[in-house]
């Protein structure tokens, strides 16, 4: 008489696959081919920023300046790689620490070589240097002078861009602007700064 097997419990053959499918596995891993080595480019060239938060009007120092690396091509224009350039330059505006120094924050050049066709930059210096210190590197204000004895202010310039604002404190440039406007409004901030008090006050955007 046949001897009749015993039928194998449901969890040795749980168990048993299990196993076989664990060593398909590593097999298919011990046999797949290593993954490429990641390219590896040109080093990202240097880039010169504050190593720190820096006032308007300051003349940069190696203490000032740090370097940072950009990947190709995000970079502003205007920016250089070696910081023995920028030592002695004078901020047009503050900066905020990591900020990349581009000419367009110095005093120079670059400071007017964005201005449209037709204007020119021109100094703006203003009594209050409470108001003055709230005034920013690229506002836009409306300048405002009172001759000796006038009872209302004249507006001289409306909506002109800032182009720096100076320091504070005893900063020589504390309470001075420069404003980009026509010749014509250049020349009557000229005579007015002469005879008169200027403020300005900050239109909405």
């Amino acid at each position: 008489m046949p001897r009749l097997r015993r039928p194998r419990s449901p969890a040795l053959l749980a168990r048993r696959a299990a196993a076989a499918l664990l060593a398909v596995a590593a097999l298919v891993l011990a046999l797949r081919p290593d993954p490429p080595a990641a390219a590896t480019g040109p080093e990202p060239p240097p880039v010169v920023v504050a190593a720190r938060a820096l006032d308007a009007g300051r003349a940069l120092d190696s203490g000032d300046l740090a370097l940072a690396r950009y990947p190709p091509g995000t970079a502003p224009a205007g920016v250089v790689a070696d910081p023995d350039l920028l030592l002695g330059r004078v901020l047009a505006g503050g900066v905020r620490a990591g900020e990349p120094l581009t000419d367009a924050r110095l005093v120079g050049p670059g400071l007017t070589a964005l201005l449209p066709a037709g204007q020119v930059a021109a100094p703006v210096r203003l009594a209050d240097l409470a108001v003055a210190g709230l005034v920013r590197t690229g506002d836009t204000v409306d300048v405002l002078a009172t001759a000796t004895g006038a009872t209302e202010a004249e507006t001289l310039a409306e909506g002109v861009r800032v182009l720096a604002a100076g320091g504070a404190g005893e900063d020589p440039a504390a309470g001075l602007l420069l404003v980009a406007v026509d010749p014509g409004t250049a020349a009557r901030l000229a005579a007015a700064a002469t005879s008169a008090t200027l403020t300005v006050s900050l239109p909405p955007p």
